[in-house]
């Protein structure tokens, strides 16, 4: 049986995930793919450069630090990241990413992008995280703060836009045993906004508005369809046991802190369960 981790985004609500993935990396569980979105991808490509705590801690070292994120380099660059130092400086210098390890690994991961031409999803697999690394950008490249990502001739920006969850994909590949790990309570629901000014942003891409417009309802149905498919015992989701107040963009350590540990508390509550999942036929 082979086995694949969803990962949703969500900004720094992403380091819950961070969380229960550097819980479960202590864990004798195999794991054979991780198809994640935005910082879903982020933390994740870290599970398979085997760096546990890394994601946490870069995050409380440079939250304050205005070469990261935050208002001052979307002033300045017209991009809410700061694309030279979050995607080189960081992993290549200042908190080095193990590319070697991540390129040694059989696990194969997936970033999910959304192609501002057409407003789909696509998934690109990662194989080589340096040369690879504008898909990632891409993929965690939120509409309305952040430049539209050129790779090869196409247009990218948040992956979450089209496919929000994208536990689809893993069943259309054939992975026998999914977990899901969400960055929302399980009552939380997107609510449509009546006028979305993106609309008038991105005029020039009508399949992309069309994307964004749908959002909420292609969200929600998502969280829908997983909460059956996790009563069928078809899927294992891991979700925040409790609302905590992080931002998207969180400058808080207490907060990066607490959000980081309820993942590996849900994940501590939830083990037993999950090995019983995974062995179940």
């Amino acid at each position: 049986m082979k086995t694949c981790l969803v990962l949703e985004g969500g900004g720094l609500r992403g380091i819950y995930t961070a969380g229960v993935l550097d819980a479960l990396y202590r864990e004798n569980i195999k794991i054979d793919a991780i198809i994640g979105v935005s910082m879903g991808t982020i933390v994740g490509i870290n599970y398979i450069s085997k760096q546990p705590g890394r994601a946490l801690r870069y995050n409380l070292k440079y939250a304050h630090d205005k070469r990261y994120i935050g208002i001052n380099q979307y002033l300045k660059t017209g991009d809410i990241v700061n694309k030279k130092f979050a995607y080189h400086d960081i992993p290549e210098k200042l908190d080095k990413f193990d590319y070697h390890t991540y390129e040694k690994s059989n696990i194969k991961l997936y970033c999910t992008v959304t192609n501002v031409k057409t407003g789909k999803a696509e998934y690109k697999q990662i194989k080589n995280a340096k040369e690879q690394i504008e898909y990632l950008r891409a993929g965690a490249s939120l509409p309305g703060v952040s430049k539209i990502v050129k790779i090869n001739g196409k247009k990218y920006l948040d992956g979450g836009i089209a496919d929000p969850i994208p536990v689809n994909k893993a069943i259309s590949l054939g992975y026998d045993k999914i977990i899901v790990i969400t960055t929302r309570p399980i009552d939380y629901r997107k609510r449509k906004t009546p006028i979305n000014p993106l609309g008038l942003m991105y005029h020039m891409y009508p399949k992309f508005v069309v994307a964004i417009n749908r959002r909420a309802n292609k969200y929600n149905k998502t969280v829908e369809q997983i909460q059956q498919l996790e009563k069928e015992n078809k899927i294992f989701v891991i979700r925040p046991s409790k609302k905590i107040n992080i931002k998207r963009i969180e400058k808080n350590d207490r907060t990066i802190t607490l959000q980081y540990n309820l993942g590996k508390e849900d994940f501590k509550n939830k083990k037993n369960d999950l090995i019983k999942y995974l062995k179940t036929e």
